[in-house]
Order: C-alpha cells, then structure tokens, then sequence
C-alpha cells in the first residue's frame, strides 16, 4: 500500500508541475501514469479511493496556494482560518479523483483498458464545473503544443485531456507488463495529422484602446477618491484614443475594476463614462455594478455606442466562489469583493451588433467554462473580450493560470480574445491560443490591442462538450461490464 500512495502522490505532483508557475507542459503524457499503476495493483476500491484523495490533495494544494492567499489577505479569514478552509477545499475537490482512481480500477483490467481509462478521466473532469469550481484541466497543459491543439475546435480542451491521459495509460499498462494489443490504442496519435493545423498567425486589422486601470485591491475608495481616480482614467482614456499619429480604434475596454463603478446608480459615474464614448466617437466597453429590479447587485460589462447611449449589458452568469458569493458550505467564510454585497448571477447571454460585427462579452472566472465561452461565438460573437480582475491573486502564478484558460478558449472557438486587466495580464489572443500583445503588469497604464472579426464556427462551437460527454458515458459502461464480468486482467 505504501508504495501505492507514493505512486499518487507522484501523480498530484506532476499534475501540479505541467501549469504555471512551472509549465513543465511535457510532462502532460506522463501525469496519470503512476496513479493509474497504483489503481491497477490496488485490489480493493476503498484503498484505490484513498490513492485518488492523496492525488487530487496534492494537485489542488500545488495548484491554488493563491486561494489561501485570498481567504487571508482579502476575505479577513487571518492565519489560520485561510488555511483551514483552504485545507477543506482541496479535501472536497480531490473527491473527483477519488471517484476517478476507485473506478480506474475496474478500466485498466480491460482489454481496451487504455480507452477507458482515459475516457473515465475526460468524462469525470468535465464534472468539475457543475460540481463546485473549475480552473486548469489537464488538456489546458497543451495550450502551446502544435499537434494536440488540432483537436480543440473539434472536442475542446478535454480532447486534449484524453488524448493525454491515453498516453498515460498506455505507459501504466506498458510498465505492468499488459499484453501488446492493449497498447495498441496509442497508435490513434499519428491520425492528428488528418485534422487541419492552426491557424497560420496574421496580422490583426483592427485597434481596441485599452486602459489597465490598476486599482488598488484592498483599499475603499471615497466618493471623492472616485471621481478624480474617473477623470484620471478618462484623461487616459480619451489620450489613447485621439492620438493623431494612429487610426481610430474600433473599440474602448476597460476591465473588471476592484473600486465598483455604479453606472444604474451613480449619476456622476453614468455622465463620465458617456462623455468618454463621445468624445471619442467610439463604442465603449467597460465593468461596472447594476442592479436588479429587487435592488441585488449584478457584476456588469456594459456597452455604450459612438454617441454615449446604453447599448447592452451583460451579467455575469458564473459568480466567484468566495469573491461574488459564499457557496452554503462555507457560510462561515467572510465574502472577498467589497462594495456592493453578495452579487446575483446574470441571467441572459448577450450578444451585440456593432458596425457590422457582434461583440460577445465574458468576465474573469467565466474563462474556467469552456461550454459557456462557445455559447457567444455560436450566437454570432466574432470577437470575444473578457473582462479581468487578476489583482486579487496578487503576484502569484493564477494570473499567469487565468491566462492560459482563455488562451484555450480562443482556440476552441477559433476567436481572437481581448482580455483588458485592472492590472495584468492585459493581453491579445489569436485564433490558435496565441498571446499576440501584452502589456506590462501591476502599473496603470494605456495602450492599444490588436484583433480581427472572425465568423467561422468551429464543431466545438457548434456542438459544445459533446466529447467528454460521450467520454463519461462509455467509461460507466466499461465500467459496469467490467465489474459485473471475470477480470480479463489479474492486478498486477
């Protein structure tokens, strides 16, 4: 058994070390190769549930150190409170690869036993979402890899995640000494080349003026504090925009801001940020705080057109765990955001027509959420911006992490992403998950980021998880049939 749990845990280790801060990204085919020797030699479930929690423990604790980080420095939680709730955290996530390594016993008993496995951890991982939070997937560790980034526009990041976890498995069953036909799936691999390579880049043909507002994230703002930090940011905006010596932009951003500005409430912040649309004569994107017609408070992107008129709005659908509400089990846990109360989730996706083209509009943590990012393209968006607030991570690796999420996003979708930050990592991204543009972190500056419109919809688009989906349920049924029949492999 003990060697068993050492074989775990060097999974949760290798699994923590392919993401940022590290990005050991070749190490991606070989992350679930020792959890999956373990679950074979391992007999009994109960032991093979105890082997998943050191795992996944290992994974969430190396992982998100930044949401211990958070509880204390912006939730008030203190030294320990922060690390008790952090503790329990990474208790209930890893309970989805418990799930996965006492099922896994049953896979890698199979003749196929490479397939199943790899389709039970695609199929489990796409649980994560609806099941509590979701951050990084294994196939995320593929966002620069050439060849298994063919498959995002067809199955997702989770294409990537089997196609991983089937070379993990087939060095588990390869080590066990299985019979050579159970290796055989592995020869799937060279088919990535039928599938059409990236994107070639290209030059972007269109300008969106970005402010990095880089507010402070632990400092209440007076009203009077606001309305100078407002005409600051307008001065910048405004200079950014009108710069005789470069083309009108097509578009003004500003990002989720940490200091709420009330634009259905606030008459002066309403009067500012209108004034900057027309004085630019261009359309004008930026967060702020709404309500509903109960007086909840709505974390917003709103729209404003060339002449300062309301456009659109848009709520945010999938709210922070901790930051924008307490899940019921953590009541106890103070909520991190200031300003406004425990926000309410937005309950419409909007889509908008701007000279020609539709702008679709995503904010911060919706990047975790593959199968909600396509739903803008496939409603018509041809470029997609998301709306950041990194500053509460810090100076940790999750900004570098929320990153590489969004790089994935746009190469499901084949999208160009414009991604303004209160204060990093304002980027552009390509059709093929490149950072084309970059602005410098953790200072308040301008600049501009570079784009096209984009209207091909890829399959992913179109037909959204329907791999791990199918994943999920083809590994129930190997397993059910492999628990019900004699064992075709003894463990090892």
């Amino acid at each position: 058994m003990l060697a068993n749990i050492i074989l775990a845990a060097a999974s949760g280790v290798l699994l923590v070390l392919l993401h940022p801060p590290f990005s050991f990204w070749f190490l991606a085919p070989l992350a679930l190769a020792p959890l999956l020797i373990a679950c074979a030699r391992e007999t009994r479930w109960q032991r093979r549930v105890l082997l998943g929690l050191a795992t996944g423990y290992i994974h969430w604790f190396g992982l998100c150190p930044w949401i211990q980080f958070v509880l204390e420095v912006h939730g008030d939680m203190g030294y320990w409170g922060s690390r008790g709730t952090f503790l329990l955290f990474c208790f209930l996530k890893a309970l989805h690869f418990a799930l996965f390594a006492a099922l896994a016993g049953w896979t890698m008993r199979l003749p196929l036993a490479a397939l199943a496995s790899a389709a039970l951890w695609t199929g489990i991982e796409r649980t994560n979402g609806p099941f509590g939070f979701a951050w990084l997937t294994l196939g995320n560790a593929g966002a620069g890899m050439g060849f298994p980034m063919r498959l995002a526009p067809f199955t997702g990041v989770y294409g990537l995640s089997f196609l991983f976890a089937l070379m993990a498995a087939t060095l588990a069953l390869a080590f066990l000494r299985r019979p050579r036909l159970q290796l055989a799936p592995i020869a799937l691999l060279p088919a990535l080349v039928l599938l059409p390579e990236l994107p070639a880049p290209v030059a972007p043909d269109r300008q969106a003026a970005v402010v990095q507002s880089g507010f402070e994230e632990s400092r209440a703002y007076s009203r009077e504090e606001m309305t100078r930090e407002l005409s600051q940011l307008a001065l910048l905006t405004t200079g950014q925009a009108m710069q005789p010596s470069l083309p009108r932009p097509d578009l003004l951003l500003w990002p989720e801001v940490p200091a709420p500005i009330f634009y259905s409430t606030d008459g002066e912040a309403r009067s500012a940020t209108e004034a900057i649309a027309r004085t630019t004569r261009t359309p004008f994107l930026f967060g702020a705080v709404t309500y509903t017609l109960e007086g909840a408070p709505l974390n917003s992107a709103v729209l404003l057109g060339a002449r300062g008129e309301p456009l659109s709005r848009y709520d945010k659908m999938y709210l922070v765990p901790f930051g924008e509400f307490v899940p019921p089990l953590f009541s106890f846990v103070n909520r991190i955001a200031d300003g406004a109360g425990d926000y309410s989730p937005g309950v419409n996706l909007v889509v908008t027509r701007i000279d020609g083209h539709r702008l679709g509009t995503f904010i911060c943590y919706e990047s975790a959420f593959p199968h909600f990012v396509r739903e803008f393209p496939n409603a018509g968006a041809d470029v997609l911006v998301n709306l950041t607030n990194d500053g509460y991570f810090g100076r940790s690796a999750a900004r570098q992490q929320h990153l590489q999420l969004a790089r994935m996003r746009a190469a499901e979708n084949r999208r160009w992403i414009l991604r303004p930050t209160n204060n990093g990592i304002t980027a552009s991204i390509d059709p093929a998950g490149r950072v084309i543009q970059q602005f410098p972190e953790f200072i308040r500056t301008s600049g501009r980021l570079g784009f096209r419109y984009e209207s091909t919809k890829t399959f992913y688009t179109r037909h959204g998880d329907w791999f791990a989906w199918a994943c999920l349920v083809c590994a129930l049924a190997s397993v059910a049939y492999s628990a019900v029949r004699p064992n075709y492999t003894k463990p090892s």
